[in-house]
């Protein structure tokens, strides 16, 4: 085997010695490289030089990477790939792999940088550092063109060993000079004795620094200054409390204080927490739950436990003796109103008085006992039932009482206010889901001029989702505000005023009086009789509620079903307004289409909102409506007026705008009118999208091809011809009248096949011979115009197969 290679060699060596005759040029070298990589004879890829003369692998380019990583220590991609004389892409993959393979080796910005640089550039630093005790990671950063962060992170690991400092806010400095900082700082936290801000300590030392070291002194930042300080602070080298990391109090003032409060509070049983702020205490309340685990913090002051005792033991003898008593008259002066009234929730006499009903607390601080209540209220109601067994003439508003403040009066009615809507929103929160919409089947085409009218309406199938109609009675109520306040006056105009409440009560308690203090001396009497007055008018109220509530429940039904009936007539009529934009370069045509349009889809739109709004309201004032009323099945315009002035305020003008947007000539302007009215009624206006557009359309276009498909008479056929066409052509549904057939038709021309057009054109043209003729026969039969009535009726008959044919087909295509 080895002579055998030995011979092998010989003949290599042999052959590369020997000159050839044929010298392959650069192309055929290629040629044969490719040769031989597609016949896999060279199993390794090959990597062209940015020469293009030379070929490497990637393990050579591999090596030399590696080789120069070795030499320099730190190296760019963008030399690599020039001293190589590779791409900047290969140069890029190989160093990402080497770097991978290597954890010594870090790839940063473009640069393949060692642990060996790093190492030395480390030794560097050192040197420089003990030549002058400081240097700024900026300026080390700047000579390296690096970034601050990643010499922070080359510098933490080789502290204390290759270089000899402490990095302390973007500084570096020496052992020495550590320590020195290190004494001042320790000298100037003992020399204090008052709670000082330590931004003001620092910035003395670094004036003292400057004074030391003049010019060239070394600038110390504050965190140098914090570090040094709390690492003191943990050691015990100096004593104290530190807040916030900035605020210092030390050993010595915490102690002055403890003692000046610890005097204060044993004496007096409560503090203040002012005076703690006084005695720099700058969060007294945690300072005495801290300190006095037993005390009841409040608001303005700390209180020990005795003082809720006290309180209890003379609140508990009031209630016990069916008095009333002002727990301000039992505190100190110093103990403020919210306070007192903390103070009280915790006595648990009133706890159990109020949980047993025999007590309840007025103004805060009063504590009146069920007994006294019960005594003034017993003695109010025999007065008032003396006034109202009295005449009518007798005013009780007109006694003369003091003068109580604003806004006394008004408490009840905002409240009953309130209680009314309440009860129409809660009478409304449930409602029933919305039942599927249903087509409308096409009417019967009458024989007159306009007999093309008809035209099959279609409403939308399985669309309809669950409306809540509650939206309508809640604005509803707020829209009526203002008479729901004059019937809560004009319901308790035989119940007393407030003010004749107050001067019975001041006249059967005037101890009460002055109970509030000078800022409001009649705040207690004045909650006494908003506490009284609920039951006095407790009847009425009950009354009153009964009745909103029934009304309120007929009027969501009745909403209810409105809102039904506009989701399906708005979706529909939106739907067709679509097709009039095609007829806008036509004005007459337009202008027909417009006022079709609305007399065929918004004129019942418009009569049963009005009528609906108009039952709404009568039931909203109290008037009895039937709940099925015979209604008329359209109204006039005079109706219609006189109904929408009938509505209230804003309402009624929102509604003669869209009567009058009905008799106009622009379906987008009805639509823009009755927008503003279902809005101001708190009708939801559904918009027609894309999604919904789709699904009406196809259910649209299915109708009209089954009503083609079965139509027999031949004069109705027409118009669902011509709308099943419009539908296949533009997408759009349209509605039009007879006069309007023609302008349809002579669209549809140059859309159409031409023979389709031409029976679509002669079946146009022998209708309308054919209503003529019928409008004009005398209606006898020996009239010889009614045998041409005949042969047209059978002409048209039989055009009808083909013109199905031709328009179903289309369809089906």
């Amino acid at each position: 085997m080895d002579a055998e290679l030995v011979e092998l060699q010989r003949q290599l060596e042999s052959a590369q010695q020997a000159r050839s005759s044929v010298r392959l040029s650069e192309r055929n070298v290629v040629e044969l490289v490719h040769k031989l990589q597609e016949r896999r004879f060279l199993d390794f890829d090959l990597l062209h030089t940015v020469s293009g003369k030379e070929y490497i692998t990637p393990d050579q380019l591999r090596l030399e990477i590696e080789t120069e990583i070795r030499k320099r220590g730190r190296v760019s991609l963008i030399d690599l790939s020039d001293v190589i004389g590779v791409d900047l892409y290969h140069v890029e993959r190989q160093a990402q792999k080497i770097v991978a393979d290597d954890p010594k080796l870090m790839l940063i910005n473009g640069e393949i940088i060692s642990q060996s640089y790093w190492d030395s550039v480390a030794e560097e630093i050192n040197e420089k550092l003990q030549e002058c005790s400081q240097i700024s990671l900026a300026e080390i950063a700047a000579q390296l063109h690096i970034g601050s962060e990643l010499v922070v992170t080359v510098l933490q690991p080789r502290l204390g060993t290759l270089v000899k400092g402490r990095l302390e806010g973007g500084q570096l400095y020496t052992p020495a000079y550590v320590s020195r900082i290190t004494a001042m700082v320790r000298g100037a936290a003992r020399a204090i004795t008052v709670p000082t801000h330590l931004s003001t300590v620092w910035n003395s030392m670094q004036q003292l620094l400057q004074d030391m070291d003049g010019a060239s002194g070394v600038s110390v930042e504050d965190s140098f200054f914090q570090s040094i300080f709390n690492g003191l602070l943990k050691e015990g080298e100096i004593l104290g409390s530190l807040r916030a990391g900035v605020q210092w109090t030390p050993l010595v003032f915490a102690h002055a204080q403890r003692e000046s409060v610890d005097s204060f509070f044993s004496q007096n049983s409560y503090i203040s927490y002012e005076v703690l702020l006084k005695l720099a205490l700058p969060q007294p309340k945690q300072y005495l739950q801290s300190r006095y685990p037993e005390g009841i913090p409040l608001d303005g002051v700390f209180v020990h436990p005795s003082m809720v005792e006290m309180l209890d033991a003379a609140v508990g003898d009031a209630v016990e003796h069916g008095n009333w008593i002002d727990c301000l008259s039992v505190l100190p002066a110093f103990i403020a109103g919210q306070d007192a009234s903390k103070m009280l929730s915790l006595c648990p006499s009133i706890q159990k008085a109020i949980k047993s009903s025999t007590a309840v607390i007025l103004g805060d601080t009063c504590v009146f006992s069920n007994n006294f209540i019960k005594g003034i209220f017993e003695q109010l109601e025999k007065e008032m039932d003396a006034f109202t067994h009295a005449s009518q003439g007798l005013d009780l508003h007109s006694a003369s009482v003091p003068k109580v403040g604003p806004g006394s009066s008004q408490r009840l009615e905002s409240k009953e206010q309130a209680d009314d809507e309440d009860s129409n929103i809660s009478a409304s929160e449930e409602r029933p889901k919305k039942k599927r919409g249903k087509p409308t089947k096409a009417s019967t085409v009458e024989k007159d001029s306009d007999s093309l009218d008809s035209m099959p309406n279609k409403g939308k199938k399985n669309q309809r989702k669950n409306k809540d109609s509650s939206s309508f009675v809640s604005s509803d109520a707020k829209v009526g505000s203002t008479k729901s306040s004059d019937k809560a006056k004009e319901n308790k105009s035989n119940a007393p005023s407030e003010e004749w409440m107050m001067q019975r009560v001041l006249n059967l308690a005037p101890e009460l009086e002055e109970v509030g203090g000078s800022e409001d001396p009649y705040a207690v009497p004045r909650q006494l009789c908003a506490h009284l007055r609920p039951m006095l008018l407790d009847s009425w109220t009950k009354r009153r509620k009964t009745m909103l509530s029934e009304n309120a429940e007929r009027r969501r039904r009745l909403l209810d079903n409105l809102q039904k009936q506009l989701d399906e007539a708005v979706l529909d009529l939106q739907l067709h307004e679509k097709a009039l934009d095609l007829y806008e370069d036509d004005p007459s045509t337009s202008t027909i289409l417009h006022k079709h349009l609305l007399k065929t889809m918004g004129t019942p739109i418009v009569d049963k909102i009005l009528l609906t709004l108009d039952m709404d309201n009568k039931l909203k004032n109290g008037i009895e409506v039937e709940d099925k009323p015979n209604l008329p099945e359209s109204l006039s315009s005079a109706d219609r007026l006189s109904l929408a002035k009938g509505l209230p305020g804003s309402l009624s003008l929102k509604a003669q705008a869209v009567v009058e947007a009905l008799e106009g000539k622009r379906v987008d302007t009805f639509m823009t009118a009755l927008r503003a009215l279902a809005e101001e009624s708190g009708l939801l206006f559904k918009k027609l999208d894309k999604k919904l557009e789709r699904t009406m359309l196809h259910s649209y276009r299915k109708d009209l091809a089954s009503q083609v498909s079965s139509e027999t008479d031949p004069v109705v056929l027409l118009p669902k011809v011509v709308a099943l066409l419009h539908m296949q052509i533009y997408n759009k549904p349209l509605q039009a009248p007879g006069r309007a057939i023609s302008a349809v038709v002579s669209r549809l021309k140059d859309k159409l096949p031409e023979s389709t057009h031409k029976v679509l054109n002669d079946y146009h043209s022998a209708t309308v011979t054919l209503l003529a003729l019928q409008a004009a026969a005398t209606g006898d039969e020996d009239d010889c115009s009614y045998d041409r009535i005949l042969t047209k009726k059978e002409y048209l008959e039989s055009l009808m197969p083909q013109l199905k044919e031709l328009v179903l087909g289309t369809a089906n295509s």
